[in-house]
C-alpha cells in the first residue's frame, strides 16, 4: 500500500477543464495552486483605471478571471461555494516556484505538443523529486510529452485525463508513458476511485485513449447513419436517450452542450492518427458537419446548433430543430416508433434491448445496424486499446452517461445474437469471440458469489473484476441475500448483522407498498439483526410520496383512508427513530418530500456527495405530511442558542419548506438542516455509499446503541411566531410573490411550526405536532387547487403556480 498523501495540487491552466479540475480537488477538501499565463496587454477596464503590465492584479486576470467564471457557470464545479477559498490563483512567472511545494502537478493547458514541452521544461525546474506529474490531455500521445526529461519526471509523469465537466463525469483515463512506475499508477487508480469518486480506468497510450475512442465512433456513426437512413436529428435523439439508459440529451443536444467544435478536434484528430483502424473513414465528416463548423453553429456556446432556440417579443420561446437536408431550421417534430411503444412497460433498460433489436419499424432497423457496428468496432479494439473488455464498457458508463457498456448491452441481446445481427449487417466480431463461445464460455460477464466476473482473453475465462472489494453492488446480491421481497422493496443481507431495504418502486416514490417494506426491514432488523441501512443504487434515491395514490384518494374524497395513509407515513418514519437497532438513510441523485423526510428520521445519513435533498411539497399544494413539517420545527429549536432571536432561527427553517428549496449538493444540505454537522456523514463515490453505510451502522450497533427515548421538550413559540409569520405572507401576497393558494399553504405550515395559537411559547412533545401536521395535510387536499397541482405533476413533472 502507498504511504503518499495529496495535501496540494498544482493545476497548470485554468480553462474550462483546469478550473474544474481545481473545483474538484477543492470539492475533496485539497488545497490547490490555480496557475496560468500573464496577459500581454491591458484591457480597457484597467487602461481606465491607470493600472500597468507589472500590477499583481493585471498579471493574475487570465487566472482570476477563469476561475470567477467557472464559479458563477450552472451546473456549479464545487459542491459549496466557501470550498473556492481552498484554491489559491496565480501566474506562471511570479508563482511557479510555489509548485516544489506541491504533491501532484497536473496540467491542463492548450492541446498543442510543442507548448506542453516548454511547460513541463520549466516545472521540471521548480518541480521536487518524487511528486506527481500528470497531463489532463485528451488526444497527444503522452510518451511524446515526456520525452528529454529527466528520469524521476518520466517515472512519475502519466496522463490523467478527467472528462468535461470534472465534478459530474465519473471518467479518470490514468495512461501510462513508456518509464511510468507501477507504483505511481496503482496509486493513481486508487486515489481517483477512493478521493476523487471515480472510476478509474488504465488505458494504453492510444489515439483518443478508450472513452473518446469508442464514444467519438459511435456518435460519428450516427452522424454517417441519420442521412444513410433518412432519420430526423429528433428521431435519433429519440432511439439513443433515455429509452436505451443514455443521458436525456442523447447525441444531437449532448454535441451542442459540449460544444461541435470540440467533437471535431477529438474527430480530426482520430482520421490523422488511426490510419490502420478498419473504420478509418467513418471518422470523416459528413457534409453537414463540414457545414455547421463554416457557419460556426457550434451549439450552446454560439446560441445555435443542431437545435436553436427562438424567442419571440411576447416572451414565448421555441426550439427549432436543423433539417439535416436543407441546412434549415424548422419546427421541432415529435418522434415516435411502434418498437419503442414495446418498451414501455418493460421497466429496465437491460431488459429492453432484446425488443428493441427484433423491431419491425426503421427503430429496430436503426437500433440493429448501430449495434452490429458498435459491438463489431469494440471487439476489434482489443488489445489494442485495452486488453480487458470491462475497462471498456467502465469507460463508456463513467464518461458518456451510458448505462450500460457495449459488452453488457451485447451480453442483455445474447452474445450469439449479437454475431447474428452483425452477420446480417456485414461485420464480423474479432476472432477471439468465436474462440469464447468455442471454449464454452456463453457471455463476456457472470456473477459468482455476490462479485462480478468478466471474461479474460488470455485465459480463456472468467476472471474476477478488481477493485469492487471496496464496494457493495445490490444487483450482484440481490437474488443470492433476499431476505424479504414485496411489489416495493427488496431487503437483502448485506452480512454482519446489517440488513439493506432497497426500494424498487417507479422512481422510488414511497407508496403503501414502500411503507410495508420499511416496517418489516425494522421488524425484521430488532428479531435477528443488528442495524438497517435503507439505500439503493437507482438513479435517485426517491422522488417523494407517491403523489398518484394521494390524488386518487383525495379526488374520491376519502378523508378517512387519506388520514389513515398520511398516519402510516409519519408512523414509518417515527419507527426509523425510534427503532431499537440503529437505522441509515444513503441519499443519492434525488431525494426530495417523502424521500428527505425519511432521512431526516434516520440516526445517521450516508449521503452521496451528489445528493439534491428537499422538501418539496409546496409545489403540489401541500405541507411536509410524513414527520417532515415536525422534524423542521424540532430542529430549528434545537439550535435556538441563548439570547438567539429564536423567531428568526424558525423562520429560516420555514422558508426552506416554504421556498421548497433543493440543496444541489449534500454539503448544501447541511445550511439547509436537512442535514446535521457532527452526525451525518458524506461520501464522494456513490460506489462505496452502500459499503461505508453499513461500516456505520455496524460501528453503531458494536458502540453500545441504544434505543432513542421521545421527545416531549419541544419548545414552540405559538401566538408570537403565528403573528410574525402571518404578516410576512400577507405582505408576500400583497406584493404578488406568491399567489394566493400559496399564501393559503404557508399559512397552514406556519400555524404547524408555531405549535398552533398557543398564547405562549410551551413544551409539546412530538405526536403533537405530527398531529397537527397531518391536520394541515388533510384540509389543503380538500382544496380544488390543490389537486389541479397534483394533477399538473402526475401530467407533465413540473409544479404548477396557481
Amino acid at each position: 500500500m502507498s504511504t503518499r498523501r495529496i495535501k496540494k495540487v498544482a493545476v497548470i491552466g485554468s480553462g474550462i477543464m483546469g478550473s474544474g479540475i481545481a473545483c474538484h480537488f477543492a470539492n475533496i477538501g485539497v488545497d490547490v495552486l490555480l496557475l496560468d499565463i500573464v496577459p500581454r496587454e491591458l484591457n480597457a477596464t484597467e487602461q481606465a483605471k491607470g493600472l500597468t503590465l507589472q500590477d499583481k492584479v493585471v498579471r493574475n486576470r487570465m487566472v482570476n478571471d477563469s476561475l470567477t467564471a467557472a464559479l458563477k457557470s450552472k451546473p456549479s464545479p464545487i459542491y459549496h461555494q466557501k470550498f473556492a477559498s481552498r484554491i489559491t490563483t496565480g501566474n506562471l512567472e511570479d508563482d511557479i516556484a510555489k509548485v516544489k511545494d506541491v504533491d501532484w502537478i497536473i496540467e491542463v493547458v492548450v492541446e498543442r505538443l510543442d507548448i506542453k514541452k516548454q511547460v513541463f521544461e520549466t516545472l521540471e525546474k521548480h518541480r521536487t523529486p518524487g511528486t506527481l506529474i500528470t497531463s489532463n490531455t485528451s488526444g497527444i500521445p503522452i510518451h511524446f510529452m515526456s520525452e528529454g526529461r529527466s528520469e524521476d519526471f518520466q517515472k512519475h509523469f502519466c496522463g490523467t485525463h478527467f472528462f468535461n465537466p470534472a465534478r459530474y463525469l465519473k471518467l479518470f483515463e490514468i495512461i501510462p508513458g513508456p518509464e511510468t512506475s507501477q507504483d505511481v499508477l496503482d496509486f493513481l487508480n486508487s486515489y481517483g476511485e477512493q478521493f476523487l469518486g471515480k472510476t478509474s480506468v488504465v488505458a494504453k497510450d492510444t489515439p483518443a485513449f478508450i472513452g473518446n475512442r469508442v464514444g467519438i465512433f459511435s456518435i460519428m456513426s450516427l452522424f454517417h447513419a441519420v442521412k444513410d437512413m433518412d432519420l430526423t436529428i429528433e428521431e435519433v435523439d429519440k432511439l439513443t436517450g433515455p429509452v436505451i439508459g443514455r443521458p436525456k440529451s442523447a447525441t444531437f443536444r449532448t454535441v451542442d452542450v459540449v460544444g461541435l467544435d470540440t467533437l471535431v478536434h477529438v474527430a480530426n484528430g482520430l482520421y490523422e492518427n488511426v490510419p490502420k483502424d478498419e473504420r478509418h473513414d467513418l471518422f470523416k465528416l459528413p457534409d453537414f458537419i463540414s457545414k455547421m463548423m463554416e457557419n460556426k453553429w457550434l451549439g450552446s456556446k454560439t446560441k445555435q446548433g443542431f437545435y436553436k432556440l427562438e424567442r419571440h417579443k411576447d416572451g414565448t420561446k421555441d426550439i427549432l430543430s436543423l433539417d439535416l437536408n436543407t441546412l434549415e431550421y424548422r419546427p421541432n417534430k415529435k418522434a415516435n416508433f411502434a418498437t419503442l411503444e414495446l418498451t414501455k412497460t418493460i421497466e429496465k433498460v437491460v431488459d429492453r434491448f432484446k425488443v428493441l433489436v427484433v423491431g419491425k419499424d426503421k427503430a429496430g432497423d436503426f437500433y440493429r445496424k448501430n449495434f452490429a457496428a458498435l459491438f463489431a468496432y469494440v471487439s476489434n479494439r482489443i488489445p489494442e486499446i485495452t486488453n480487458e473488455l470491462y475497462k471498456i464498457d467502465d469507460a463508456m458508463k463513467a464518461g458518456f452517461g451510458w448505462q450500460h457498456g457495449p459488452f453488457q448491452i451485447w451480453d442483455a441481446i445474447g452474445v450469439e445474437k449479437g454475431i447474428e445481427i452483425m452477420k446480417a449487417e456485414g461485420f464480423e466480431p474479432a476472432a477471439w469471440v468465436n474462440d469464447m463461445l468455442a471454449s464454452g464460455v456463453s457471455s463476456f460477464y457472470a456473477i459468482k458469489d455476490g462479485a462480478s466476473y468478466f471474461y479474460d482473453i488470455p485465459s480463456k475465462k472468467q476472471e474476477k473484476v478488481p477493485g469492487q472489494d471496496a464496494f457493495i453492488i445490490l444487483d450482484n446480491i440481490r437474488k443470492s441475500n433476499e431476505v424479504f421481497k414485496n411489489s416495493g422493496v427488496v431487503i437483502e443481507d448485506l452480512g454482519d448483522g446489517i440488513l439493506n431495504c432497497e426500494f424498487q418502486s417507479k422512481m422510488n416514490t414511497i407508496g403503501g407498498d414502500v411503507l410495508a417494506g420499511i416496517n418489516k426491514a425494522i421488524d425484521l432488523a430488532e428479531k435477528d439483526f443488528q442495524g438497517l441501512v435503507v439505500g439503493n443504487q437507482g438513479a435517485n434515491f426517491s422522488v417523494g410520496a407517491n403523489i398518484g395514490m394521494i390524488f386518487m384518494m383525495a379526488a374520491e374524497q376519502e378523508y378517512d383512508e387519506l388520514n389513515m395513509a398520511i398516519k402510516y407515513f409519519q408512523d414509518t418514519m417515527m419507527r426509523m427513530r425510534y427503532s431499537s437497532i440503529p437505522t441509515i438513510s444513503a441519499p443519492h441523485g434525488m431525494a426530495l418530500g417523502g424521500g428527505c423526510e425519511l432521512s431526516l428520521h434516520a440516526d445517521k445519513v450516508v449521503a452521496a456527495a451528489e445528493t439534491y435533498m428537499g422538501l418539496v411539497e409546496f409545489g403540489v399544494g401541500v405541507i411536509p405530511g410524513g414527520g417532515g413539517s415536525k422534524e423542521m420545527t424540532l430542529r430549528a429549536q434545537d439550535t435556538f442558542k441563548k439570547g438567539d432571536v429564536e423567531l428568526n432561527t424558525l423562520q429560516e427553517y420555514f422558508l426552506t419548506i416554504g421556498m421548497a428549496k433543493v440543496s444541489t449538493s449534500a454539503y448544501e444540505a447541511f445550511d439547509l438542516g436537512l442535514l446535521q454537522h457532527g452526525k451525518d456523514v458524506v461520501v464522494v463515490n456513490r460506489d462505496r455509499q452502500i459499503a461505508t453505510a453499513k461500516a456505520h451502522a455496524k460501528l453503531m450497533a458494536e458502540s453500545g446503541y441504544t434505543q432513542p427515548i421521545k421527545r416531549t421538550d419541544i419548545k414552540v413559540l405559538g401566538k408570537q411566531a403565528l403573528g410574525m409569520f402571518l404578516v410576512g405572507t400577507d405582505s408576500m401576497e400583497a406584493s404578488h410573490y406568491i399567489s394566493e393558494h400559496d399564501q393559503k399553504i404557508a399559512n397552514k405550515l406556519a400555524y404547524v411550526m408555531a405549535g398552533g395559537d398557543l398564547s405562549e411559547p410551551t413544551l409539546v412533545n412530538e405526536q403533537y405536532l405530527l398531529d397537527l401536521e397531518r391536520e394541515a395535510f388533510l384540509s389543503l387536499c380538500t382544496e380544488r387547487k390543490t389537486l389541479e397541482r397534483i394533477q399538473h405533476m402526475l401530467k407533465t413533472g413540473k409544479p404548477l403556480r396557481n
